[in-house]
């Protein structure tokens, strides 16, 4: 294959400074999950900025869909990367965080600062329901671009059963259904090679000055970081625990967000016991409410295990450096992706048992988000569950008797506002959020 090396003259057409201030504005209006941050840029970079046409923005999306991880957060990396090099990738990709990681950091002081004030109380127990109506909504739309066929909701299901009644790890679930199609494509077309239309198909390459040391010192920061971890700590410390954790999910979030939040939380609340199921619900409140990528959830996730195992030292700043040390081991793998691999990852589009693996990895994706859906419903509705094990299986299941009908109500208001009258997330999060604290304070 030929490689051809193109230069933006973008770089010399929109000053660097101009362009840093575009990306804080995104990063301050990148509210409404990864389709509403994706629109977002489309709407300011390739409409009214002109930067980039609709043919090169598309190209950019399709290199940060197969990635793993946020794939908004990506595409704004990469949209820098074409704009400014490394500098611009850098520059864009981190204030597309900042704004909602600090938001978040400030919320989660006062989630344990004030957490036992009613008023607070009310309002994390409205964001839960509307955010189980979120979650809901979201593996619907998904499922609707993707369950086509036989064989998709086949593997849809057979995640979800997986997940919730069998309890297989997240990472297997993604890697089993990736294998899958593969083989499947592998075996319908035994020949399996990249499918050209003619002579110069080949896709071209973009190559920015100083990207390839910039993806090595991305590596290097990844190896360090967790080498430091253990070398200080030890395995069994939280902060190392944090890091393993988290850099395992840095490779394996396809599907964005809320397909690798139930594992998140499975272990975050059921092996780690890092935060409890509730306080699951209310970080993914806190993310649905603020800036930049859900993923940033995570962020609560490091910050509630840094406050609970803080020991003889200061609690607040254990949290702080939790958090601070999940951020950074959930994104820098970002960085990597795009510096090192997402120029070279379009060629691969056309190879179809790698594009029916991704394609099945995007099927059983659903069932992830359904598992998702169905264990923050039991968490949220029901007070006391029950473990069934025997046969292979491995699931908590409610007590019915256990249901609190205040959160049922605004659950089902919450899913009336969504599928029915099809209101904003912010209205959506502000109407639950008063009627928690309604609930809370008068009730």
């Amino acid at each position: 294959m030929v490689v051809q090396e193109k230069f933006s003259n973008a770089e010399a057409s929109v000053p660097f400074r101009h362009a840093l201030a575009v990306w804080w504005r995104i990063g301050f209006l990148s509210f409404g999950g990864p389709a509403g941050q994706i629109a977002l840029m489309h709407r300011i970079v390739v409409e009214e900025k002109r930067w980039l046409d609709e043919k090169r923005f598309l190209h950019a999306l399709n290199y940060c869909m197969l990635l793993p991880g946020p794939e908004a957060q990506q595409l704004a990396t990469y949209t820098g990367w074409l704009l400014h090099g490394v500098r611009g990738g850098l520059a864009a990709g981190i204030l597309f965080i900042l704004p909602g990681a600090f938001a978040i950091l400030a919320l989660s002081w006062l989630y344990v600062l004030l957490g036992d004030l009613s008023v607070v109380e009310g309002l994390f127990f409205g964001l839960k329901a509307a955010v189980l109506a979120i979650v809901v909504q979201a593996m619907i739309r998904i499922a609707g671009r993707t369950l086509h066929g036989i064989l998709n909701p086949l593997l849809a299901a057979g995640g979800f059963t997986a997940l919730f009644v069998f309890n297989v790890p997240f990472p297997v679930v993604v890697l089993g259904a990736g294998l899958f199609g593969y083989i499947a494509a592998k075996a319908a077309a035994p020949s399996g090679g990249v499918e050209a239309d003619g002579p110069g198909s080949a896709p071209e390459i973009t190559v920015r000055p100083g990207t390839k040391r910039a993806a090595a010192v991305c590596l290097l920061l990844w190896v360090v970081t967790l080498g430091l971890l253990f070398g200080l700590f030890g395995g069994g410390h939280v902060y190392t625990q944090l890091g393993a954790f988290f850099s395992k999910m840095a490779v394996v979030t396809f599907g964005g967000a809320y397909a690798v939040l139930s594992y998140v939380a499975q272990q975050g609340v059921e092996h780690y016991g890092w935060l409890q199921p509730g306080e699951m619900l209310d970080g993914l409140g806190m993310a649905e409410t603020t800036p930049g990528p859900l993923i940033l959830v995570t962020q609560f996730v490091g910050f509630m295990a840094g406050f609970r195992e803080a020991g003889t030292g200061p609690a607040l700043l254990a949290a702080t450096l939790g958090a601070a040390l999940t951020t950074w081991i959930t994104f820098l793998p970002c960085f990597l992706w795009i510096f090192g691999g997402a120029p070279y990852l379009e060629k691969l589009r056309g190879n179809r048992p790698l594009s029916a693996a991704l394609a099945a990895i995007t099927a059983a994706v659903v069932g992830v988000i359904a598992n998702l859906a169905l264990w923050f419903a039991v968490n949220a509705l029901f007070a006391e569950q029950r473990t069934y094990t025997g046969a292979g299986m491995d699931f908590r299941y409610p007590l019915p008797g256990s249901i609190d009908p205040a959160m049922l109500l605004i659950t089902v208001a919450a899913a009336v506002m969504v599928f029915v009258f099809k209101v904003r997330i912010l209205v959506l999060l502000g109407s639950c959020s008063a009627l928690g604290i309604v609930w809370t304070v008068f009730g």
